[in-house]
């Protein structure tokens, strides 16, 4: 199709390569450097899609990623991305587009009816609206969720690859503008190591949408180039376009997402990555991001055709297309007449409404001067056109600019380029948590101090000559790389850029019109999430006027662009409200990312298996053999049950507890965590970590220990055993492991940093095979050069020697109850040592047995699982185990919070035996426990079932669980009402029902 608004010459494009792309379902042209925004401009499509809330028409507003209105799904298929913004993405051979939130098309929408039913659906509509009738929820939640949604995310495995890059710099400079340029340049004149990231194609920021800037006499753009040529011969300069910088952390960490092959179409990168997610640390920080224009808020400044005045001019030199003949260029500044004469040099028709009433200056002569009319003091109260704007209506102002008056007059107009002035582009400042201040000549908030090593140079930091830019710019990029250690902080020459001078502007952070605010025409200042000036004073009359409900209650800056375009202009008519200075009314917080980021770029290499890698044990091999079903635990593969022929879960794992008791059973016990712990203040150390004493553990010797929070609530347990004087082992529980070793790092580094204690995870070190039953030392003693007699190996203790001919550390530590003995060699050794017990087991009636053979064993003898019978609630007391706290320790982690009277009160949950009246009901995990049974809930509950299993050596069910009193209540009858509407009796017991006495353990 013929690109009817392409100029026939100009722009950076490369007209020798046309591209071809379809936009709902049609096939249009573009060029070689077009975005998507200036490839529709281009073809006259100005209907890009819809707005959230009343699926108004909405066009492209901006030229840049500050784009509220033409947001796109782009693609189709796995590859399908939703909420693309327009601007920001580079035309390639092939891309498909499509209008989002409408149906059934962008040009036909039956949620258009919103907009005719606006009046019932003001500003925080949604919070008052289906408040009732509650039983009707559910019906809501269907239909809201259904429309909900701004694009549809793939249903399909992305197949694209993404790569992740750590790097450390001296100075990074966000912005390839011509300050971020300026900054680079002197900086990486020092030697020092640069980053310069820039979030579009091509360097220059405005520069590259202003023909006629000049810099030292020459072209602006010579300049530009010049200085990229110097950049790509410094070795310690890394230039980054399609770069942006989206995040700024504590300690000058930023992120950046670099687009590395998008422009290039899907699946056309080759081995390259789609995209490059860098995480950077960096000494010294030049934020250079540049400005964005504000709107004017008049009535029905939403309809395609209305953009921003900079925007209009961008797509005009940068991309050679005019979008419109008829160009009303309404404004309250000088720098919309730029536009207006770029737009009239380009062929258009160009009148200027200027609200000022007397404006002067070189720019207004410059407009003069080529016949272009302009009416002053008056204003754009209106416009018409539905799918695209036609004209507009426009009134004398008032003297105070509150009202308009006389007659209204149209004029024809098919874009309006508006401009209400400029806002520094702060986002990356305040993520950082720097300061800002409010600037009444700009009525602009600016950069003042932050914590962190950054300048703020150029437009984002309120300059906006070119001169003041490249000054600004040269100097902080000198200053970035001394304070990082390189360079004498000697700034050159800035060179000379002259221009004309801006006048003042006429601040009305709203247009008045011939009818009452809300009435009629809508004034929208958000333009995706479609709030208005009406919502605001709606805000404020119903008590919003706090800055973060204002944005909630209005959803402004809670779209894709985060209100980059309307958060000031909110914030000032907030303030205009309530009578009160705008930096009373403050800003709100700029959250990362600056811009939407891919879910892809944030995992990298993390996805498939290597976000969640099979964890396999040295014995993997061979479980594979024995036919192991396995559980997955944590990231480990651990068998559960390893059934014979014909056996289900339940047959097995009833054979496999039956015969450890009977004879020897063995458990891959490798996956427990495990922490070598050394230092000449371990012991002090774990004296604090664990509940009961350590300082007097024996070398050779091993003890339970139980953690607490610091709320004195059970935390991990495990066994830890004293290598040496300065020396131990701790074994933790499987899914516990990465949790308890962070714990121990946070309090040596951020409590306890006098402690000379070092902990290193050896989990992967050690394979273990866990021997249990009353043949497990017969067996053991076959293989073994050590001394098992009773009396030389007693129970929790270790010893050195050799397993199968290979160094061991045995520990003699039960998880079962039984004669057990944990053999732990080196990782490589794990096989040939289980291969070798296996073999060597054959004559005493082995059995292999995994994780829920494992449980039903524990849970006969009582031994709790923390995290299940456990759930961050629970203390010691609460679990009977008092005899675990330390009477005369002066301190532990948890100690002081026992006295809480809340943690001492009697009737506290608490850890007990139950028994069904059936012994053949497993009642099932979480099953509610309850004295007296209704009809119907809700119940008064008294606890829940933690360990529920059919134990074929008791020789029924049983269980464990959390119950209020529990201790005085052993022997009462509770009940137990089930989802199936059955109701089970128990009785509350002593939770150990096996060997009470314990003489199996110590045999």
């Amino acid at each position: 199709m013929t690109q009817t608004n392409r100029l026939s010459s100009g722009g950076r494009v490369n007209r020798a390569k046309t591209v071809k792309f379809t936009f709902d379902g049609k096939t249009y042209e573009g060029f070689e450097g077009d975005t998507l925004s200036s490839a529709l401009l281009a073809n006259n499509v100005h209907l890009v899609g819809r707005s959230f809330k009343y699926h108004r028409p909405r066009g492209v507003l901006t030229a840049g990623s500050e784009e509220p209105n033409a947001i796109v799904q782009l693609g189709e298929g796995n590859r399908t991305e939703p909420n693309c913004r327009t601007p920001m993405v580079e035309l390639y051979d092939g891309l498909k587009a499509t209008a989002q939130n409408c149906w059934p098309s962008v040009n036909f929408d039956i949620g258009g009816i919103n907009n005719k039913l606006s009046r019932f659906f003001p500003a925080g509509f949604y919070y008052k609206t289906f408040m009732w009738p509650k039983g009707m929820w559910e019906k809501y939640e269907h239909v809201i969720r259904a429309s909900a949604g701004m694009g549809n995310a793939p249903s399909e495995n992305d197949p694209d690859t993404y790569a992740t890059k750590h790097v450390h710099c001296d100075v990074l400079v966000a912005g390839g503008g011509v300050s971020g340029l300026a900054a680079a340049l002197t900086a990486g004149r020092t030697g020092a190591r640069v980053i310069l990231a820039e979030e579009h194609a091509e360097f220059g920021g405005q520069l590259l949408s202003d023909a006629d800037a000049t810099i030292d006499g020459k072209p602006a753009m010579e300049w530009v180039e010049a200085t990229l040529a110097e950049l790509r011969s410094m070795e310690e300069v890394t230039i980054l376009p399609r770069t942006t910088v989206t995040a700024y952390y504590d300690h000058n960490f930023l992120s950046a997402l670099e687009r590395v092959t998008d422009h290039l179409g899907h699946g056309n990168g080759g081995d390259l990555p789609r995209q490059r997610f860098w995480q950077i640390r960096a000494k010294q920080v030049v934020l250079a991001q540049g400005a964005i224009e504000r709107p004017m808020l008049f009535g029905d400044n939403d309809r395609p055709g209305v953009m921003l005045a900079s925007a209009v001019r961008t797509y005009i030199n940068r991309f050679g297309v005019l979008p419109g003949k008829n160009v009303v260029v309404f404004t309250n500044n000088d720098s919309a007449y730029a536009t207006a004469i770029d737009a009239h040099k380009a062929g258009a028709k160009v009148t200027i409404v200027d609200i000022r009433e007397n404006p002067a200056g070189a720019w207004v002569e410059k407009a003069k001067a080529l016949s272009i009319q302009i009416h002053t003091n008056m204003a754009v109260i209106g416009t018409t056109g539905y799918r695209k704007v036609t004209g507009v209506d426009i009134m004398p102002l008032t003297a105070d600019g509150k009202g308009v008056t006389g007659q209204s007059q149209r004029i024809d107009a098919d874009i309006v380029a508006m401009s209400s002035g400029w806002n520094p582009m702060i986002s990356l400042f305040s993520q950082g948590r720097g300061k800002l201040r409010y600037d009444e000549k700009l009525t602009s908030f600016v950069p003042d101090h932050c914590q962190w090593a950054n300048i703020s140079v150029g437009a984002g930091n309120g300059e906006f000559t070119l001169e003041g830019c490249l000054s600004q710019g040269l100097a902080a990029g000198s200053k970035a790389a001394q304070d990082a250690g390189f360079g004498d902080g000697v700034v050159p020459p800035t060179p000379a850029a002259p221009e004309d001078a801006q006048g003042d502007m006429r601040i009305l952070w709203y247009i008045p019109s011939d009818r009452p605010l809300g009435r009629g025409r809508k004034h929208f200042h958000e333009f995706q999430n479609d709030s208005t000036v009406a919502d605001i004073h709606l805000a404020e009359r119903e008590g919003f006027v706090s800055v973060e409900h204002l944005k909630r209650y209005t959803t402004t800056g809670m779209g894709t662009d985060q209100g980059k375009t309307s958060n000031v202009n909110a914030i000032a008519i907030m303030s205009q409200i309530r009578d009160v200075k705008i930096p009373m009314v403050g800003t709100t917080t700029f959250r990362p990312p600056y811009t939407p980021l891919t879910f892809g770029a944030a995992a990298g290499h993390a996805v498939g298996e290597l976000f969640l890698q099979k964890r396999k044990t040295a014995m993997h091999p061979t479980h594979e053999e024995m036919g192991a079903v396995y559980e997955d635990v944590g990231d480990w593969k651990r068998p559960r049950y390893f059934p014979k022929d014909g056996e289900d879960m339940h047959a097995a794992v009833q054979r496999e507890c039956k015969q450890v008791r009977e004879t020897v059973g063995m458990m891959d016990a490798s996956t427990l965590g495990k922490i070598d712990i050394q230092g000449p203040d371990a012991a002090e150390f774990l004296n604090m970590i664990y509940t009961n004493a350590w300082l007097k553990l024996g070398v050779g010797k091993a003890r339970y220990g139980l953690m607490c929070n610091e709320h004195g609530m059970v935390f991990d347990d495990g066994v830890t055993t004293r290598l040496g004087e300065n020396h131990f082992h701790m074994t933790t529980t499987t899914g516990g492991a990465g949790r308890v070793a962070n714990w121990l790092e946070e309090w040596l580094q951020t409590e306890w940093p006098e402690m000379k204690v070092y902990c290193t995870s050896v989990t992967e070190q050690w394979a273990v095979s866990s021997l249990n039953g009353p043949k497990s030392r017969e067996l053991l003693a076959e293989l073994t050069d050590i001394d098992l007699d009773p009396e030389n190996f007693k129970f929790m203790e270790m010893r050195e020697g050799h397993v199968a001919g290979v160094p061991a550390r045995v520990y003699r530590i039960s998880f079962t109850g039984e004669i057990a003995y944990e053999i732990n060699v080196p990782h490589r050794y794990g096989k040939h040592v289980w291969d070798a017990l296996i073999e060597a087991g054959k004559k005493y009636d082995l059995v292999l047995y995994g994780t829920e053979s494992m449980h039903v064993l524990r849970a006969e003898k009582g031994f709790i699982i923390a995290g299940q019978d456990t759930d961050g609630s629970v203390t010691p007391m609460d679990l009977d185990m008092s005899w675990i706290v330390g009477k005369n320790k002066p301190d532990f982690l948890g100690r002081r919070s026992f006295a809480r009277s809340d943690t001492s009160r009697p009737g506290r949950k608490q850890l007990v035996g139950i028994l069904t009246e059936d012994p053949n009901v497993v009642l099932p995990e979480g099953a509610h426990v309850v004295e007296t049974v209704k009809d119907r809930p809700p119940m008064d509950m008294l606890g829940h079932i933690s360990s529920s299993y059919m134990s074929p050596n008791v020789g029924r069910s049983i269980a464990m669980g959390l119950i209020k009193d529990g201790f005085n209540r052993k022997g009462q009858t509770l009940s137990v009402p089930l989802m199936d509407g059955s109701v089970h009796k128990v009785t509350i017991t002593d939770p150990i029902f096996f060997d009470k006495e314990g003489e199996r353990t110590r045999g």
